[in-house]
């Protein structure tokens, strides 16, 4: 380690709805596709023999005290506001899950940078809320580890590699002048 720490990379996205293993494979992906100073927290760590067994996830489960609601909370809270960057991962999401969104929240207040994996369009996640909290966009999970490494990564240190990215929409609001409307 030349630049003397590792850094911490949250792994959020929705999880009500999915089975363990669907809502784990990309976090497994992301884990292991990350270079080795990023180490990557899951909101499903130590949660396996619980989850795994339910079917789909839906709500907390007051057995476990990392499932129950107070459980879920303080830890998701603790891990997003002393991680160096957030993924949300909203590919392919169906609904908008409530946790997700308070994960944004959290880590906008901690100013911690996000990077938004979503479609360019069709997701319940496009809300101008989610894009404003977002300091980056990608459409696909591969570009989103990109990002994170060269957000988080010192130069010269990792792989450094090279973004082969466009952006996909210019989300400043237009100043008008006094008076001037907005077309329809």
């Amino acid at each position: 380690m030349k630049h003397g720490r590792d850094f911490l990379v949250y792994l959020a996205g929705p999880i009500s709805g999915m089975t363990y293993d669907e809502a784990q494979a990309w976090r497994a992906y992301a884990s292991q596709n990350l270079p080795q100073e990023i180490r990557a927290i899951s909101p499903l760590r130590a949660k396996s023999q619980r989850l795994a067994r339910l079917g789909k996830i839906w709500n907390s489960y007051e057995d476990h005290p990392l499932c129950c609601e107070s459980g879920i909370t303080a830890r998701d809270r603790n891990d997003c506001t002393r991680a160096d960057a957030l993924i949300v991962n909203l590919l392919g999401a169906t609904f908008v899950s409530p946790g997700t969104c308070i994960e944004l929240g959290w880590a906008d207040v901690y100013r911690i940078p996000v990077i938004l994996v979503m479609e360019k369009t069709g997701n319940p996640y496009d809300h101008p809320m989610v894009r404003r909290t977002a300091g980056f966009r990608v459409e696909t999970l591969d570009e989103a580890l990109a990002v994170c490494e060269a957000v988080l990564m010192p130069e010269g240190v990792g792989t450094a590699r090279e973004l082969p990215l466009e952006p996909i929409q210019d989300w400043r609001v237009p100043v008008l002048d006094p008076g001037q409307r907005i077309a329809a």
